[in-house]
């Protein structure tokens, strides 16, 4: 994200979480940077999916056993759909809790620590310093987990909803924000909104459909 390091927006679909700059000084590791220009959105790029696999597999190769899951997240994830330029990665282990169990690894490849989250599901955010890579990490069982998967995979196959959370980040694109986390925060609305209709059409679907 750019300007800032604080996770939640595409790639989460937690939809109660409001951030005041107090809270995200509270979670961010290191400085909590300022937005120095408005929120670039881009057309999708065909590219996208292919910079996230080459990061994976750097990822896998560090971790190992111990990356349970691993997955494409966020707007980059949904082809057709216009988004920040930054891929957005779901990273599932044991316990993130437990930090020295993979973090230490993930530094070693370039990955640096800049949000810890205790009180929301352990979670923790990764950054690379030479590229647009948001790394989240949950444990195994964490239900945001369920949420962001569904919430991409509905993406994909609805059009109109797809176009929907397109036209809100564009429109609140060319607002003045002081964080990127006031940008993805206005978008809860509409985050909340397809997020049920995704959660009641999985709930009436065959296995297969999904």
């Amino acid at each position: 994200m750019s300007g800032t390091i604080h996770p939640h927006g595409d790639a989460s679909t937690e939809a109660s979480r409001l951030y005041t700059e107090q809270q995200l000084q509270a979670v961010t590791v290191g400085e909590l940077t300022p937005l120095t220009g408005p929120i670039e959105i881009v057309e999708y790029d065909p590219e996208w999916p292919g910079m996230f696999a080459r990061e994976a597999q750097r990822i896998r190769a560090s971790l190992g056993a111990r990356a349970l899951s691993l997955e494409h997240a966020g707007s980059t994830a949904v082809p057709g759909l216009a988004a920040k330029p930054l891929i957005d990665m779901l990273l599932v282990v044991a316990d993130s809790a437990d930090e020295s169990n993979y973090a230490p690894d993930l530094e070693a490849i370039g990955y640096a620590l800049r949000i810890r989250e205790p009180d929301w599901y352990e979670h923790r955010l990764f950054k690379r310093s030479d590229q647009a890579v948001n790394l989240h990490v949950f444990s195994l069982g964490c239900p945001e987990i369920e949420r962001m998967l569904l919430f991409r995979n509905w993406l994909r196959r609805n059009p109109a909803d797809r176009q929907r959370y397109e036209d809100t980040k564009r429109e609140l694109a060319r607002q003045q924000w002081t964080y990127t986390q006031n940008y993805a925060d206005a978008k809860t609305a509409v985050v909340k909104q397809i997020l049920k209709r995704a959660q009641a059409a999985m709930s009436t679907a065959k296995d297969e459909d999904w």
